[in-house]
């Protein structure tokens, strides 16, 4: 079925997505190629002409800390360290910026110091000149396909970049634009990646610890999926149909414009909104917190445990609060998809969690696939008991999303420790919770996570709320 103008029908990007996967595979594979000593002889001068010749392998063990990998001891955050490791970022290019990105949304897991120096990462990388924009438009779509764009950039990505932009009946739009020369860049960056992550692997057990090989196959996938605007222009079609389906009209997600989507752009009904850590200074009053939390677990978990499609990347800037009491979500380049079975596990992880029930959750993870056959499981129920138990005495009891977030963080650590080795999906999740915990501290402070599951539940009509009982009771 062609889709929104679509080059390619829903069962050929599905078939593209498994190609990427092994694309991403071979890239994470080392190997010794001409532009993969050229990428990694380029990354040593920066590092060097940075003064800072650590500065490679300690962005690479904090992006993969970022990413669910155990920590392996106190991370540094000596101002040095980190300003080393930003120089490395800002000179390296898209690669870089986009470990960048996974330190800066890892609110919860890494040190404040390092999400707050990489924040620029999510949307303020070094922007295109607008002649190239242009100039990549008119290529992809014709001269006249936009009547206006808006020479200044809302947003520049690790990826693209995006502008105001109207057509000609006036219709306001928005534009996102791939940087010129990004496929070829990106692979010879990862497969540079690839070395320094094999490489780094023999130099102490507690590098290997981090499956630092793993983590650059995970980041890989999820670059590559993002080049493609096509795919992101089908989870978008998707995305609205499920939240539709679920009767989530709260909700609201920017759609394709018909015959204006290609791998390289992608042109998109403008939502307008405020980022949610700013809604609560620039809307005031008119911010029910406690509600808009309570209305995006609902959509959260209905669109996650039913259909098995979640939006992957919910930081600030791509959660828009508006005065109605309602928001939108942008940016789907990063979605996460479950199969059935998953969508079950899940469901059975979130309901041991709420109960405290580490036997149940560590389960739940292994039905998901996230735990090897061969691991001790008893002993990681014990260990993880006595965290839970440690976080309960903290917290006198108290369920909130600060302690969601912390026993995430925690329980990644731990799970890592014996082999756990998250698939995307579970990744992006869990990333999820973190940025909930967030959203929650921005906008509701001391909101009790049950209370508010449970209210975010009785919103859910008959026949989804039995469907979604359903699953999380599997």
């Amino acid at each position: 079925m062609a889709t929104l103008g679509l080059t390619l029908d829903t069962a050929e990007l599905g078939r593209e997505r498994e190609r990427l996967a092994r694309e991403a595979a071979a890239l994470a594979r080392p190997r010794i190629w001409t532009d993969t000593i050229g990428a990694l002889a380029g990354t040593a001068w920066r590092a060097i002409a940075s003064a800072a010749p650590d500065a490679p392998l300690l962005l690479l063990t904090t992006a993969a800390t970022a990413a669910g990998a155990p920590a392996t001891g106190p991370l540094r955050t000596e101002p040095g360290a980190i300003a080393g490791a930003q120089r490395l970022v800002r000179r390296g290019g898209p690669a870089y910026i986009k470990l960048g990105q996974f330190i800066a949304s890892a609110d919860g897991i890494l040190p404040p110091a390092w999400v707050e120096a990489f924040a620029w990462c999510r949307d303020d990388a070094p922007r295109l000149p607008f002649e190239t924009v242009l100039d990549v438009v008119t290529r992809e779509l014709g001269e006249d396909a936009l009547a206006v764009i808006d020479e200044h950039a809302l947003a520049a990505g690790s990826i693209g970049q995006v502008h105001r932009a109207w057509l000609a009946d006036g219709t306001a739009v928005v534009v996102k634009v791939r940087r010129p020369g990004l496929r070829r860049r990106l692979r010879s960056d990862i497969g540079a990646l690839a070395l320094a992550a094999a490489g780094a692997e023999r130099l102490t057990d507690a590098v290997g610890v981090l499956n630092l090989p793993g983590f650059v196959e995970l980041f890989a996938q999820l670059t590559l999926e993002e080049l493609d605007f096509r795919l992101e222009a089908l989870n978008l079609v998707e995305s609205a149909a499920i939240y539709e389906d679920c009767g989530l009209d709260f909700v609201q997600v920017p759609r394709p414009i018909a015959g204006m989507v290609t791998e390289r752009v992608l042109v998109m009904e403008h939502v307008a909104g405020v980022p949610y850590d700013r809604a609560a200074q620039e809307l005031g009053a008119d911010v029910d917190g406690e509600r808009l939390l309570q209305v995006a677990i609902g959509g959260v978990l209905t669109s996650t445990l039913l259909h098995g499609l979640f939006h992957g990347d919910l930081h600030a800037g791509n959660v828009l609060v508006r005065r109605d009491g309602t928001f939108a979500l942008v940016d789907f380049g990063i979605c996460g998809r479950l199969t059935t079975p998953q969508c079950q596990s899940l469901g059975a992880y979130l309901m041991a969690f709420a109960g405290g029930d580490a036997a149940g959750q560590i389960a739940a993870l292994s039905r998901f696939g996230a735990i090897p056959p061969d691991a001790d499981h008893a002993a990681l129920v014990t260990e993880l008991a006595a965290e839970l138990a440690r976080l309960d005495q903290r917290a006198d009891g108290a369920v909130t999303f600060q302690r969601l977030g912390d026993t995430v963080g925690r329980q990644l650590a731990i799970l890592a420790r014996s082999g756990f080795r998250m698939p995307k999906p579970l990744v992006l999740f869990f990333k999820n919770l973190l940025y909930l915990s967030s959203f929650a501290a921005a906008i509701a402070p001391g909101a009790d996570l049950f209370t508010t599951i449970e209210r975010a539940l009785a919103d859910l009509d008959a026949d989804h709320a039995q469907a979604l009982a359903a699953t999380l009771a599997a």
